[in-house]
């Protein structure tokens, strides 16, 4: 399954669009990612946790996308957007991500 986040493909023929396809994921970040994550706030620096979180919020999103796809018939998702977000309070965290795309028809010749 072809993915882009590109609405328009070199040298590749759009048969036919088959819709709009989205997808969405929620994961709780443990108190103990929290409590070091605060420091990073303080101090500045890259949270290694959350970034894992979020890759693994990417690779969910992008498989049921594809699995979605499949299912109406499509071999390639066009214009890929994900999104995240940061949702709870102080003392619990939860990470979304949104995903949304077009499912698309291409030539196979092309």
């Amino acid at each position: 399954m072809l993915i882009t986040t590109t609405d328009v493909l070199q040298n590749k023929e759009i048969l036919e669009y088959k819709g709009v396809i989205t997808s969405s994921d929620v994961r709780a970040v443990n108190v103990v990612r929290n409590f070091f994550t605060s420091f990073r706030d303080i101090f500045g620096g890259r949270s290694g946790s959350y970034q894992d979180v979020m890759k693994d919020i990417e690779k969910e999103l992008l498989r049921e996308l594809s699995k979605k796809a499949e299912n109406m018939g499509c071999n390639a998702i066009i214009g890929l957007t994900i999104d995240f977000d940061n949702v709870g309070s102080k003392n619990k965290s939860l990470i979304m991500g949104y995903a949304k795309a077009t499912g698309v028809i291409l030539n196979s010749d092309s």
